[in-house]
């Protein structure tokens, strides 16, 4: 689907809402599994979880962060020393060098603060839109809406978007979607997709969306 095909998607605005109000009825405490208390180690935190699950990120900063809190602490160590304390992390080294990377961007231009634009963020080393709309989000409660795999393949299924490309179908969530709802959406989406709507063997005849579900399987 090319970018002119995104733009005309157009799902039924009615049944939107009708997904969305399922969605907040079966997950009202919905939130970021991300275990955090600033938005720098959010932003760790995130950079970490690319092809790993957030419980194994938790178990790795729970330690991390005892000892390493800001952007400054993080310049202190090298890049082997960082490997060591992420190891049990998939693809450990190019995360540790983008990193401390974007901590030496943090000290030198930010004074050692995150910053809570798009355009900033996404200059830094190793964070791409979904990091930086799910820092935007749940750091600085900016309406933003990250698109990962759960987010994409739940919403293919319930034909809220169409196609793979994240940012295509960023954009058409977005377009049904009111932005006062953006934030959590995406971890309504998020939690249906670990809870119910697995890759494999979705739990459809149990998901309260069966109704609505165009991909439901209920035989």
């Amino acid at each position: 689907m090319n970018k002119t095909e995104a733009r005309v998607f157009t799902p039924d605005p009615q049944k939107v809402q009708a997904i969305l109000h399922l969605l907040e009825l079966t997950y009202p405490d919905a939130h970021c599994e991300l275990n955090f208390t600033s938005p720098f180690e959010l932003l760790i935190a995130t950079m970490l979880s690319a092809q790993a699950t957030d419980k194994k990120v938790n178990q790795v900063t729970d330690k991390l962060f005892q000892h390493y809190k800001t952007p400054e602490d993080f310049c202190a160590l090298t890049q082997k020393e960082l490997e060591n304390l992420i190891k049990e992390i998939g693809l450990y080294h190019n995360k540790a060098k983008n990193i401390l990377a974007t901590c030496r961007i943090l000290v030198d231009k930010y004074d050692g603060k995150v910053p809570a634009t798009m355009e900033d963020l996404t200059e830094l080393p190793g964070v791409g839109r979904k990091t930086a709309n799910v820092v935007l989000s749940n750091a600085f409660n900016i309406p933003a809406l990250a698109v990962d795999t759960h987010v994409a393949r739940v919403s293919n299924r319930l034909g809220l978007a169409s196609g793979s490309n994240p940012d295509l179908i960023e954009e058409q969530l977005k377009r049904v979607i009111p932005s006062s709802q953006w934030i959590q959406a995406h971890h309504w989406l998020i939690w249906h997709g670990r809870r119910l709507c697995a890759a494999r063997s979705p739990k459809c005849p149990e998901c309260p969306l069966n109704h609505l579900c165009p991909s439901a399987q209920l035989v």
